[in-house]
């Protein structure tokens, strides 16, 4: 994994999108928590599931639908989610969405 610390970085552009896929880049990976840049096509996603601590989401481009114990919200560019710990949650692409993935562990 590369060394992300010390650089400014444009979110956006360090994945590009990939036909009916979704992408990841470690940029931070800590025993304390994680920070993971994903790249998805439209109508991709992440599938129900839950996490043992809070989960944040960060748009950085486009817009997804995320659903956390069956209630949806949309999520674009510049607003930010918080999912708790231990609540199913789920993601959609409503069009192609990158996302900052932030994961603190308690």
């Amino acid at each position: 994994m590369e060394d992300y610390r010390g650089q400014v970085l444009e979110l956006a552009r360090l994945l590009d999108y990939q036909s009916g896929s979704v992408v990841s880049r470690e940029l931070l990976s800590l025993k304390t928590g994680t920070l993971t840049v994903f790249a998805f096509d439209k109508g991709q996603g992440l599938s129900e599931h839950t996490a043992p601590f809070d989960a944040t989401v960060l748009g950085l481009e486009g817009e997804a639908e995320i659903t956390i114990s069956g209630a949806a919200q949309r999520l674009g560019k510049g607003e930010m989610l918080i999912m708790p710990a231990h609540q199913p949650h789920a993601l959609k692409a409503c069009e192609p969405f990158k996302m900052l993935l932030i994961m603190i562990r308690a």
